[in-house]
């Protein structure tokens, strides 16, 4: 079973936060969970914001960046480049949903993202990302 798993998914397995527990709980199931370009620009920027405000040294920093790349050497996340209709698809969500939802541009291209790999879940712990992915009929954890 393949996931989709957005950017909030992976900054609670890599930095310690209330969402940690679950998210590494999931993680034990190994299932095949998709990082593409997309998560990586999200989790270096969540990073990089964290030493900003001084949550985070630089040093820790480096050592979760050099931690992901041998999770994705070692194979722990399924690979995957953007979609080929992604922003087209982000588009059509926003247009349909973004006024009820109040869901961001980021939020849509997850979802966006999730519908175009056939993703059979899509993990979350945004309350907003969750309710367009429910929208739009992806089964939400």
């Amino acid at each position: 079973m393949s996931i989709y798993a957005d950017s909030s998914f992976f900054m609670s397995v890599y930095l310690r936060d209330v969402h940690t527990p679950d998210a590494l709980r999931r993680m034990r199931a190994r299932r095949q969970i998709w990082l593409t370009p997309f998560h990586s620009v999200e989790i270096a920027h969540g990073i990089a914001q964290k030493v900003f405000r001084r949550d985070l040294s630089s040093g820790v920093a480096d050592k979760i960046y050099k931690q992901l790349a041998n999770d994705c050497d070692s194979g722990l996340w399924l690979l995957a480049d953007l979609p080929a209709f992604i922003f087209e698809t982000a588009t059509e969500l926003a247009r349909k949903h973004v006024a009820t939802l109040g869901t961001r541009t980021l939020d849509t291209i997850h979802v966006a993202s999730a519908l175009e790999l056939k993703a059979a879940q899509f993990w979350t712990f945004d309350d907003r990302q969750a309710k367009l992915a429910k929208a739009v009929g992806l089964k939400v954890s």
